[in-house]
């Protein structure tokens, strides 16, 4: 939960569901898993935050890339939490795309850190208490659901290599661009 506190692709909308499955199961308990998970987010989001503070946005928009984050994506978060201003963080902590993300411009803006901790630290724990919940009515179900992941690996092992594909083939027309 710590990476997926961060800009890393690591989705708390399948480790929390099926924590609440082992919940459900007897074989953790709500509290500790909610409190583990926002903790972890927590620390990803502090990770994130001085870090965009220390590298700044130039950095940022020149080395992005190489971990997904577009100047597009970067303007977006900016935008969002120059409009909506510190409360952004609370309630990007609820939604998907925009969690960890947020950080950056909250560091960038060098938002007062206890506001941030206690944002962070609260939509997560509503967010993770959802998801968590969720996988815990899911119960039984769980297994059918693990069935059809399989094909949601497919998808995202072939959205992957779809990226790499595009990366190398914007790559070599740079270079020959260049190269002109």
């Amino acid at each position: 939960m710590t990476a997926e506190g961060t800009i890393v692709p690591f989705p708390s909308e399948i480790i929390m569901p099926f924590s609440g499955y082992l919940v459900a199961q007897g074989k953790f308990n709500f509290p500790s898993v909610v409190l583990a998970a926002s903790l972890g987010n927590l620390l990803g989001g502090i990770i994130l935050y001085y870090a965009s503070l220390y590298v700044g946005r130039e950095f940022i928009l020149k080395y992005g890339k190489f971990m997904l984050l577009k100047k597009s994506h970067l303007e977006l978060t900016e935008k969002y939490f120059r409009k909506y201003g510190n409360g952004s963080v609370f309630v990007s902590r609820m939604l998907p795309i925009v969690r960890g993300p947020i950080s950056i411009p909250a560091g960038l803006a060098r938002m007062n850190m206890k506001k941030f901790l206690a944002y962070t630290f609260g939509g997560s724990i509503i967010w993770n208490s959802s998801l968590t919940y969720v996988g815990m009515k899911l119960g039984e179900s769980w297994m059918n659901i693990l069935h059809y992941s399989n094909y949601l690996y497919i998808m995202a092992a072939l959205f992957i290599i779809g990226i790499i594909i595009l990366y190398l083939y914007n790559r070599k027309n740079a270079k020959l661009n260049n190269d002109s």
